[in-house]
């Protein structure tokens, strides 16, 4: 494998070629040879020739048979599972994701969350490079096999050049040089709802849908876009701040330093902050002990609290659908998106933020518009980061 990107890296005709084979059995899995033939624009024969390369140097193999009605059964081809492995890793707030798959993107390992808090220091940095070496040395596998680390980033983070501008951002050099010299391994990083939207695309609900809004809210508040099936980034990577459209009068600063960004009332930390408020006040939640102990109190906990029947804590997420669901109904007028997928921490508290979301959504947007828009909760709920992180990782090796 590492010969092969050798070569795809020196830009050789065949080598172009395989990487296309690649990129098409990452988004189409297993494939016959008429199928990859039509996908990658190259005769049958040619195509031939470059995949029993492939299959001898161990890249591809011979999955089976494609089960048809009568006649020859043509054979699958798909990724050597094998061959490489990826490495993915989540940052929470208040934890750590982290997972690695195989070539074929089947997860093989994974470490839910690790307990680890996010602060911008290089304390924190330390802490998650012993986390992410943990994880690595207790693999059995082969570890010269592991290609690529992804680190999903919240915030500015521009995937190509390998700057993070709002995290970790301590030297003048690249993030990703830096973790690359501190794990001994390649690392991209990515922002964290783009990675998460394209685990949804890859391995999540999506099905044939190719224009599609993935919303994260979580302890902030993003958008990942994706149109005509590929993920939309922006000129340097920043696309889909959506957390930090002027919304409000107030005068809470956001962590941007900006005052009135969306996000300073719709997201989890404004979630946060509100109940913090509302305990100190006196109001009455199944967290209201915990609160009194001076015990820290997780997104995790508040979205416990929501889904075991906590009043207050459903008060609180049912303003923040309806609140989200009034500024998604701008999104929609604008992208006019088949699916809208709710995702991030606060989703998982189901209906009690889906339905408030979707009835602004149907109040606030063009009827003609909204009804080509199918709103649905991310399939991979938790996982959904981590996933998109270990989908990511695999991707960014054969992307450029």
């Amino acid at each position: 494998m590492n010969r092969l990107l050798d070569e795809i890296e020196k830009g050789t005709k065949e080598a172009l070629v395989k990487k296309r084979i690649i990129l098409c059995s990452i988004h189409n899995g297993e494939s016959t040879i008429a199928e990859l033939s039509k996908e990658i624009d190259m005769s049958v024969p040619t195509t031939t020739k470059i995949l029993n390369e492939m299959c001898s140097s161990g890249t591809m193999y011979e999955c089976g048979k494609l089960e048809t009605n009568g006649g020859r059964h043509p054979n699958l081809y798909g990724l050597n599972p094998d061959a490489a492995y990826f490495v993915g890793v989540d940052i929470k707030q208040f934890a750590v994701n982290i997972g690695i798959i195989n070539f074929k993107g089947e997860m093989i390992d994974l470490a839910m969350g690790v307990p680890y808090e996010m602060k911008n220091s290089p304390e924190a940095l330390s802490k998650l490079m012993d986390i992410i070496h943990q994880f690595i040395e207790k693999q059995v596998i082969d570890k010269t096999k592991i290609l690529n680390i992804a680190v999903n980033i919240s915030g500015r983070v521009n995937s190509e050049s390998g700057y993070s501008y709002s995290i970790f951002y301590f030297e003048e050099r690249p993030l990703a040089d830096i973790l690359r010299e501190k794990l001994g391994y390649r690392v991209t990083i990515d922002n964290d709802t783009r990675a998460m939207t394209y685990g949804e695309y890859i391995a999540g609900c999506v099905s044939k849908e190719k224009d599609i809004i993935f919303v994260n809210i979580s302890w902030g508040l993003g958008i990942g876009i994706i149109i005509d099936g590929k993920i939309y980034k922006g000129k340097s990577g920043f696309s889909g701040e959506f957390g930090h459209v002027k919304s409000y009068d107030n005068e809470i600063i956001c962590h941007c330093g900006k005052k009135g960004c969306l996000e300073t009332e719709v997201s989890g930390s404004a979630m946060y902050r509100r109940l913090m408020e509302m305990l100190k006040g006196g109001a009455t939640s199944s967290l209201s002990k915990k609160w009194a102990k001076n015990e820290l109190i997780t997104m995790d906990d508040i979205v416990q609290a929501v889904n075991k029947e906590d009043v207050l804590c459903i008060d609180l997420v049912e303003d923040i659908g309806r609140q989200l669901g009034e500024h998604l109904a701008g999104i929609i007028n604008i992208f006019n998106p088949e699916m809208v997928i709710i995702g991030g921490t606060l989703s998982l508290t189901g209906d009690y933020i889906m339905q408030p979301i979707i009835a602004a959504i149907r109040k606030y947007s063009l009827n003609l518009v909204n009804k080509d828009s199918v709103i649905v909760p991310a399939k991979l709920k938790e996982k959904t980061g981590i996933v998109g992180a270990c989908m990511i990782s695999r991707l960014r090796i054969f992307e450029y």
